[in-house]
């Protein structure tokens, strides 16, 4: 295991006396860097008609991150021996799309789509051993910039709401033509009266930003430095509470809720037995404001009360999800090898009558549903589940391919497995379930972190204090 950690942290502990936060221009080492850090100004823009189209996403960060890999030959040569595994898992899923693309046909287009969002993951941990390993660039530079982008993307969401509030004409259209999908307006995305969109694809996307990518960051600085964990912090829980006072969704409601369980288990110290009971105060006072925002939130409160029927967003992800699973089950030798790379679509027609007869089964209408699994196409077809999507294109012997790659990867690089540890793969796995690739940046930071941050894991095992 290597050992070193390149980050210098000797002026850490004289910043973190520092009583206001001093803006850093970034220094690269070369020009290639500054892909580097257009990558993590654009993290948060993914929703935008200047970004690479994906099935409800045109992100940005992902390709700079890819050209940045690109633009650095030497040091990838060399981080890819370390991310061997990675790097060779879409070489292997090509090969195990073969009996799904000779059984149901090839669609170039959605095969691109699709590889590229699993090359995502090796460019960004490659990247990412590029920037700090290799060439040390300072850390808080990027922090510093991975902030700023955020409250920007922040002020652009208040700004959406303040003209959907005061019916500002002039900014909602503007933002109707940025956004390739604008929620700002009322009409298809948008609801009865539209919502602040932020720079995301979705306003749904909010808590996979928050907490796959900004919450991890905070537990990590949280013990390294304590200015920049008290500005993420302020940031999380300003972003957070305000997408909920702004009616950004209900999703971002549920999605704190769970990220507030998580970190709630891991502050306490569970065999003090005064950190434990008030560790239990905690959870059942989350169990109460459960409780409340169901009861406020109409869209919750309806589908509390009228099932998964009471709110067209929820049901559409269900049965989005449930035709390329029963085209799973209609053949079901695609359960081990996957209908191929880009070839959901197919699942979704070669299941749509089984889909069709279980929503109906359960008392539901399957009209939308219906129409949807005959219309849609290729490179259109989106199911929001990680796990739907990978199974069905790669099968279960991808899935598990990948987990036991990771699995492999976090042993052999001795990653430490603890409380913190934990509660992150879970809020990981609860992220994915949502947001298919769409959170990109959080499984590979999390790989990234416990294999690399030597220092920061040294801490995890005490992270209880304030």
């Amino acid at each position: 295991m290597d050992t070193s950690f390149p980050v210098d942290f000797a002026e850490t502990a004289n910043r973190r006396s520092e009583p206001a936060f001093l803006p850093r221009l970034f220094t690269p080492r070369d020009r290639s860097d500054y892909l580097f850090w257009l990558a993590l100004v654009t993290l948060p823009i993914d929703g935008t008609t200047i970004g690479f189209f994906q099935p409800f996403w045109t992100p940005i960060s992902p390709w700079l991150l890819l050209i940045y890999c690109l633009a650095n030959p030497a040091l990838l040569r060399q981080t890819l021996h370390r991310y061997a595994p990675f790097a060779l898992l879409p070489v292997v899923l090509v090969y195990l799309s073969a009996a799904g693309w000779a059984a149901f046909g090839v669609h170039n287009v959605a095969i691109v789509m699709s590889l590229s969002g699993v090359i995502a993951v090796p460019a960004t941990l490659a990247a990412l051993d590029i920037a700090f390993v290799h060439k040390r660039l300072d850390w808080s530079e990027c922090v510093c910039t991975l902030i700023a982008a955020y409250w920007f993307a922040f002020g652009v969401g208040v700004t959406q709401w303040l003209a959907v509030r005061f019916d500002i004409g002039s900014i909602s259209g503007y933002f109707n033509h940025l956004m390739y999908r604008s929620y700002s307006t009322a009409g298809q995305w948008g609801g009865v009266t539209g919502r602040p969109q932020f720079l995301f694809a979705e306003p749904s996307y909010i808590g996979m930003h928050l907490f796959g990518v900004l919450l991890p960051l905070y537990w990590l600085m949280r013990t390294r430095d304590s200015v920049f964990a008290r500005r993420l912090r302020d940031l999380i829980i300003t972003f957070a509470v305000g997408s909920v006072i702004m009616g950004a969704g209900t999703r971002i409601v549920l999605d704190c809720l769970v990220a507030l369980v998580v970190v709630i288990v891991i502050r306490t110290t569970w065999h003090d037995p005064d950190s434990r009971k008030q560790g239990i105060l905690r959870l059942i006072g989350t169990a109460v404001l459960s409780v409340i925002s169901f009861a406020v939130n109409s869209r919750l409160d309806s589908i509390l009360n009228n099932g998964m029927e009471g709110d067209g967003s929820f049901f559409a992800r269900i049965w989005q999800s449930l035709g390329p699973l029963c085209g799973l089950i209609t053949h079901p030798w695609t359960l081990v090898s996957g209908y191929g790379s880009g070839n959901i679509a197919e699942a979704v027609h070669q299941g749509a009558d089984l889909a069709v007869r279980a929503l109906t089964a359960m008392h539901t209408d399957p009209t939308g549903a219906a129409g949807w699994y005959s219309t849609t196409a290729s490179d259109t077809v989106w199911t929001m589940c990680l796990y739907t999507n990978f199974v069905t294109e790669f099968g279960l012997v991808g899935l598990i391919l990948l987990i036991a790659v990771t699995a492999r990867f976090l042993r052999r690089h001795q990653c430490v497995w603890n409380k913190l540890t934990v509660c992150w793969l879970i809020l990981l796995a609860y992220l994915y379930i949502q947001f298919e690739g769409y959170a990109f940046a959080a499984f590979p930071l999390f790989v990234w972190s416990m294999t690399r941050v030597e220092e920061f894991t040294d801490e995890f095992t005490d992270v209880s204090a304030d």
